[in-house]
Formats: C-alpha cells, structure tokens, sequence
C-alpha cells in the first residue's frame, strides 16, 4: 500500500486546462532568455551594418561642426546650446532607426514563446523569497545545475565560433596593414561588423536547443499527480455530496413546476396503484396531446389529489397509464401509436361531462387500443 500510495503522488498525469490556465494567470508560461538575447545580437548587430554608414557620417558632422566652431560662438553661451541642441538632433535621427528595431525586437523576442501575458500575481512581492534556506536550496537545485550546464555550453560554443570567425578573417585583418588610413578605418569597421553578425548568428544554435527545453521544463512542471487531478475535479464539477443535493433541489424544483401544470390538464389518466400522467389537448396548438406531468408512487399519488381539487377528470387505464409514462417525457408530444388510444380517452372524458350534466346517457367505458411496441407490462 505504501509503494501505491507514493507512486500516485509522482506527476504522471497530463495538465489539465484548468492548471494551464491557473498557471497562466500566476505568469508561469515558458520563456526562452537566450532566444530573446539572440534577437536583439542579430538586430542589434545587422541594424549596425545597414544604418553603420548613416551613423557614421553623423558623426563626422557632429565632430566637424564641434570641433570648427567660429570665435563669437565660443563666448556666446547661447550659441552654444544651439550647437549642442543640433549636435543631438542629428545623432537622435541617426540613431532612431536602430533604435525603433531594437525596441520591437525586444518586445516580440519576449512574447515570441508563451505569448503576451501581464499577471500581478507575477510582480506581486514574495516574503518566501527571502528566506534564505530557499535560496540556497534553489542555488542547489536541478534547475540551476542545468543552468549553469548551459552557460557553460554557451560560452564554449560561442568562443569555438568566434575563434573560427576570427582565423577566417586573418588575412583580411592583416591586409588593414597595407592599406591607406581613412580606407584601412572603414574596411576594419566592416569587418567587426560582419564578425559581430556572425557571431550573433551562432547564438541560433543555442536558441534550437534552449526552446525545445524551455517548453518541455514548463510542460513537466505543470505535470499533476492523480491525487491533484481527483481535487481539482471536486473543485470545478463539485462534490458528489453537494452535486446530490442540486439534483435533488433540481428534481424538487422540476416536481413543483410539474404539479403547477396538472390543473391544466384535460384528463389524468392512471393505474390506481403505481402511475399517474396528465393529457392537455389544445386542437389550436398542436396536433397532439402535450403530456404535462407524470409520476410514479408517491407522486402518482400527489396528481390524483390535485386533479380531484380541481375538477380534472381521472380514468383508470393501467396498461395506456404505463405506456404513456414510459414512452413520453414532459412538455413533449405522445407516441404517434397511441393517438388512437388517447383520442378514444378523450371522447370518453367529453361524453362523462355531458353525463355529469344529464345530456346525455353514461358512456361505456371502452378498451383503449395500445400497439405491441409501446406497450409495457408491470
């Protein structure tokens, strides 16, 4: 029993909606840090390389205007704060283009995997977190051995790449050295460009193994013992002891409603001692008779005392009481089989109260005609 019960309380179970969308909502969702690092490197670094020559030209501007001022601007304190206003001007359109795509590209590498998600119960403050035996056991924990696993692999990865980078840019580096200065400045530029770039472009390799992690780490975490999963079933679908209790309330509520409709009936017909069921025939809205309530025992019983408190007609048919009550539900038409039946009811009902009021002689009770299928013997 022992080894049953700690097996049941190991995550084997699938996630279930309700504990996505509970861990959802406290901001647990998979995210990736390196796949968002690796966007910004690769914007960051090609946005060097299209805007580069742009940068740099406003650059030069900038320092050739601040470095060749006029004479009456170097006293004049007002002069120079236009300078300086125009020195930025310059350098915020040079660099708003770069920035813009870092902005977007920090925002779409953070959603990138998990979506868009703003919790408060994320930013909310912890108290637990400072309890410092928890920070030493999360310092120790599987979780930062992997992440220290993958710093480690991280760095080796990139300084392999880069020192390939580097021995394949060797003689171009070299060639800097035969080259004139403002010429040998530019190519040197690009080339780190390019480097950079590439070297950026590694961190892709790092991104395919970390998002696949990432997802599964957050899948494994969401994982649920069979033990949750039975709790959060009484959760959401309730008790049975409370669910019992609404149906009963439901049946009693159904029940009232039933015997509220009997006074309408045009006639109840029953077996004496288990069924009762109420007919209403309205020509005018329907083609058939509507069964307005049914019951068994006690509640077979409780329609008969409403029907004689309001003058609804009872006739005693047991075999056509147990045929309707089993093969109709309320609020909905009888059998087309027991038209005939029903209809034979309802002429013997009208011709009672012509009796009762002395027009006309007492009918014979006839055998109302009930086919093979619907008819259900006690």
């Amino acid at each position: 029993m022992a080894e049953d019960n700690d097996s049941s309380q190991e995550k084997t179970e699938e996630p279930t909606p309700r504990r996505i969308e509970k861990a959802r909502e406290e901001g647990q969702v998979p995210r990736s840090k390196e796949l968002n690092t690796a966007a910004i490197l690769m914007v960051g670094t090609g946005g060097l390389l299209i805007f580069g020559a742009d940068l740099g030209d406003a650059l030069r501007d900038i320092m050739h205007t601040s470095f060749s001022l006029p004479r009456y601007a170097i006293y004049d304190p007002h002069q120079m704060g236009l300078y300086l206003a125009n020195a930025a001007i310059t350098a915020t359109k040079a660099l708003a283009p770069l920035m813009a795509a870092l902005f977007i590209v920090s925002i779409a590498g953070s959603i990138a995997l998990g979506g868009w998600l703003l919790s408060a119960k994320a930013i909310a403050p912890k108290f637990s977190r400072l309890n410092p035996l928890k920070g030493l056991k999360r310092m120790f924990s599987m979780k930062s051995l992997v992440e220290l696993a993958k710093a480690i692999a991280k760095v080796s990865v990139v300084l392999f790449l880069a020192i390939i980078i580097l021995e394949s840019q060797t003689e171009e580096l070299l060639g800097l050295g035969r080259e004139a200065t403002v010429p040998a400045m530019a190519h040197a530029a690009q080339i780190l460009g390019w480097s950079f770039f590439m070297l950026s472009c590694t961190m892709i390799i790092i991104v395919l193994v970390d998002v696949p992690f990432q997802i599964f780490d957050h899948h494994k975490n969401l994982k649920m013992t069979k033990q949750e999963i039975r709790d959060e079933f009484k959760d959401t679908e309730g008790k049975p002891e409370v669910k019992g209790k609404i149906r009963q309330l439901q049946r009693e509520m159904s029940q009232r409603r039933m015997m509220q409709d009997v006074p309408e009936a045009d006639v109840v017909i029953t077996n004496p001692t288990h069924f009762s069921v109420a007919l209403k025939y309205d020509p005018e809205a329907s083609g058939a008779p509507i069964l307005l309530a049914k019951g068994s025992d006690e509640i077979a019983l409780k329609i008969r005392e409403i029907a004689k408190e309001h003058g609804v007609e009872i006739v005693a048919a047991p075999p056509l009481a147990r045929s309707v009550y089993y093969h109709s539900e309320i609020g909905e038409e009888i059998p087309s089989g027991l038209y005939m039946a029903v209809a034979q009811v309802l002429a013997y009902v009208f011709q009672l109260k012509q009796f009762k009021r002395r027009v006309s002689p007492r009918p014979t009770k006839p055998d109302f005609p009930i086919p093979d299928d619907l008819r259900k013997d006690e």
